[in-house]
């Protein structure tokens, strides 16, 4: 935070070519883009699926799932955004429903249909 209040940043996900994007324009420095494969993100959502309803972290996922921080934090975002998993408790989330699969699933490709082209 600075003396003008917190530094917002813009974020967007696209699917795109088979990956979920997640782009973020900061108000100051750099914009980027981190992707995650199909696979990954399906892994992600059975994961915070398989604790049935336990609050889990972004470093809690990354350590079960064994896959790279980048494409468990792009597919964790997402499903924070699309409101699938909701808050718990300081940085924990965990599934907003009992069939937290389906919900990521029918999130990724509403998104999928939005690409343009499809």
């Amino acid at each position: 935070m600075d003396a003008t209040g917190p530094i917002e940043t813009t974020e967007t996900f696209t699917v795109a070519d088979g990956y979920l994007v997640r782009s973020v324009v900061p108000r100051r420095g750099t914009p980027y883009q981190h992707r995650c494969t199909l696979a990954n993100y399906q892994a992600v959502a059975y994961a915070i699926e398989d604790l049935k309803g336990g609050p889990t972290t972004l470093e809690q996922l990354a350590a079960a799932t064994g896959l790279p921080n980048t494409q468990v934090n792009v597919a964790f975002a997402f499903l924070k955004e699309r409101g699938c998993v909701v808050p718990a408790h300081g940085r924990r989330h965990k599934a907003a429903s009992s069939v937290l699969f389906e919900d990521a699933m029918t999130e990724y490709h509403a998104l999928r249909e939005e690409a343009p082209g499809h």
